[in-house]
């Protein structure tokens, strides 16, 4: 089960990596025509909200998606990612799924708007978080 576990959420891990990559592309380019939808992907992206420390919010995402996909890579070999890897992961995962909160909150309640793509990464690390958090409950 933990290998068919590990499959799935690098799966979804890929899937928020891409739209992360997809996001950080529209977000340097401006490239309005790479919105679908009703327009909530202009309004986030051009908002204050889209960037930390003058760094777009969806490059954080692509340095948050690598970093669970390489402690997955790293746990094959033994020492200290195999020992810890899952508790590092779900740290990752924690920090991801709180800053995911945060950009809810800030979509629904502040901007009022919503992109598709970023509700695809928000779910995609939602589910990621829980599956880690399955993850590290089943290991021995």
């Amino acid at each position: 089960m933990d290998k068919r576990l590990k499959q799935v959420i690098i799966g979804i891990t890929v899937l928020g990596l891409l739209v992360s990559i997809y996001m950080t592309i529209y977000k340097l380019t401006n490239n309005d025509s790479m919105c679908l939808g009703l327009g909530g992907c202009s309004i986030v992206n051009a908002s204050g909200y889209s960037e930390v420390y003058g760094i777009p919010v969806a490059a954080v995402g692509v340095l948050g998606y690598l970093s669970i996909l390489a402690v997955f890579f790293l746990e094959r070999n033994p020492g200290f990612f195999q020992t810890n890897g899952s508790m590092l992961q779900f740290a990752l995962t924690l920090t991801g799924f709180l800053f995911t909160v945060w950009l809810i909150f800030v979509e629904v309640a502040l901007l009022k708007a919503y992109c598709p793509f970023c509700i695809t990464s928000q779910v995609a690390m939602t589910t990621i978080f829980i599956l880690t958090v399955i993850r590290v409950i089943k290991q021995p």
